[in-house]
């Protein structure tokens, strides 16, 4: 058994996977305020599900920067340098406890399901922040994985903000005073493409991915916005420069959690 926790803005999602590879128990928490709290109803959470269980190994995904198993920086819960290694340290036993941006194993997952695996992907997660995982040949680019695509800097509306601040679902429900759930305006739909475009903009000609793959929950509403910002980007972008293709994540809301079962069998195929 895997053991997966998607540490969210909002909520902490823990799930487990099964040896064949599907989803075992789901469990839910709203994340608190400090790590401490965090912490403390986490390995309360695992100890009573799963401290009797056989667990090859934990993957705890955080909405940050992590290096070597500190979360430098999460913007969204204002925690820095947290040592969730050190705070998790044995939480169940022996199994290896494995830390890694959220993003960037929503990107792995999302990568992997693909019919055919680009040599380039980005992966966009637009929910409360905006989160980026960049992925080569399947796997997550080492020099690359510290990117922050949500936090580039972007000119918008006669300033110069940070890409989440005017397009993350955060942005979206304070412009618009409502959930996407909510929104049924093609008007509506069309602003929101144009903000979510106006970062593309900025970091596809300097990456140039094949593939952009969208999810988060904003994600989840591609179908309203989808065409529109194909359409911005293949007006914008400089002629010599394609648009890559975009996708809509298969699990826009458990991308990160499917990432963590592939980040453990990488690991543990490599231990």
């Amino acid at each position: 058994m895997l053991v997966a926790v998607d540490t969210g803005g909002t909520k902490t999602l823990v799930a487990s996977f099964l040896e064949d590879g599907r989803i075992g128990e789901q469990f839910k928490f709203p994340t608190p305020p400090t790590t401490l709290e965090w912490t403390a109803m986490l390995k309360d959470l695992l100890e009573s599900h799963f401290g009797n269980e056989t667990v090859e190994a934990v993957v705890v995904a955080m909405p940050g920067i992590v290096k070597s198993g500190v979360a430098i920086w999460c913007n969204n819960l204002k925690w820095a340098n947290f040592d969730v290694e050190k705070a998790l340290k044995g939480v169940l036993g022996d199994a290896p406890l494995l830390i890694e941006n959220d993003a960037n194993l929503a990107g792995l997952a999302e990568t992997r399901q693909l019919k055919t695996i680009p040599a380039f992907s980005l992966y966009v997660t637009v929910s409360t922040g905006i989160g980026s995982g960049i992925i080569t040949e399947g796997h997550i680019n080492p020099d690359l994985r510290n990117s922050e695509a949500g936090r580039s800097l972007v000119e918008f509306d006669g300033a110069v903000r940070e890409w989440e601040t005017f397009a993350s679902g955060k942005a979206i429900y304070k412009a618009y005073g409502k959930y996407a759930r909510d929104i049924t305006s093609k008007r509506v739909w069309h602003h929101i493409a144009d903000r979510i475009s106006r970062g593309f903009l900025a970091i596809i000609p300097v990456l140039q991915p094949d593939v952009i793959i969208i999810g988060g929950s904003i994600g989840t509403y591609f179908e309203h916005f989808g065409k529109d910002l194909s359409a911005l980007l293949t007006e914008h972008l400089p002629g010599h420069i394609p648009a890559p293709k975009l996708v809509q994540a298969k699990h826009p809301e458990l991308a990160v959690i499917y990432g963590c079962y592939y980040y453990a069998l990488d690991a543990l195929a490599t231990a």
